[in-house]
């Protein structure tokens, strides 16, 4: 299999964890998309929305969005679960995954951040802003249900632990102060405990800069 990725995006980011928690290894293709990589031709015929990540599978086929790419592994590649047993639990699970990833990280990606600067926004403050609207709620998701765990879900991380250290990366780089979300910021302390996590880390990948 062949993942493209870029250093900092938080979509590649959750499925290098995936990969990483699953002992899944795979050639590694990356995209700069600070210099528009993305938009090539080339690019464009893999995948046509001009994201990453993009997974290519073993069969050749190409599989496009982050979270449907966690639970294809997931469905391809059982052992270490992302998700629970049972349909109540998968469902929570989903929803705080699908708070972080489709609520908060789609409006501050870099296409957006590109278009506020070039409205002449403050990006910063625009990130900071949609970042607390998305972590709040998710922080009384996870600090009122007895399901959190040392993880989002019990004691093994899951799908949400995977989009959570990112979010967390994410809100760090822009000098968001999370100091009102003790239970996101303990968890994230304790992923970053795990080889999984520090290896699927911005700062260990080749294309860093």
């Amino acid at each position: 299999m062949k993942l493209y990725s870029y250093w900092q995006s938080s979509g590649a980011y959750r499925v290098r964890i995936a990969l990483a928690l699953k002992g899944i290894e795979v050639e590694m293709l990356y995209v700069d998309l600070t210099k528009g990589e993305q938009n090539s031709a080339a690019y464009a015929a893999v995948n046509p929305q001009k994201l990453v990540p993009a997974l290519v599978a073993g069969n050749g086929q190409v599989l496009t969005q982050s979270l449907a790419i966690m639970e294809y592994l997931d469905e391809m590649y059982p052992a270490v679960p992302l998700l629970p047993v049972s349909p109540h639990e998968r469902a929570r699970v989903r929803a705080l995954a699908h708070a972080m990833a489709m609520d908060i990280a789609p409006l501050n990606n870099l296409k957006i951040r590109k278009f506020i600067k070039a409205s002449g926004g403050d990006e910063k403050a625009w990130i900071q802003h949609w970042t607390h609207e998305g972590l709040a709620p998710v922080e009384k998701m996870l600090a009122q249900s007895g399901d959190t765990g040392i993880f989002c879900h019990g004691s093994m991380p899951s799908l949400a632990d995977c989009v959570l250290v990112p979010q967390v990366f994410h809100a760090r780089r822009f000098g968001c102060d999370l100091s009102a979300y003790p239970t996101l910021v303990a968890i994230d302390a304790r992923c970053a405990q795990l080889a999984a996590f520090v290896a699927a880390h911005p700062s260990q990948q080749r294309d860093a800069v």
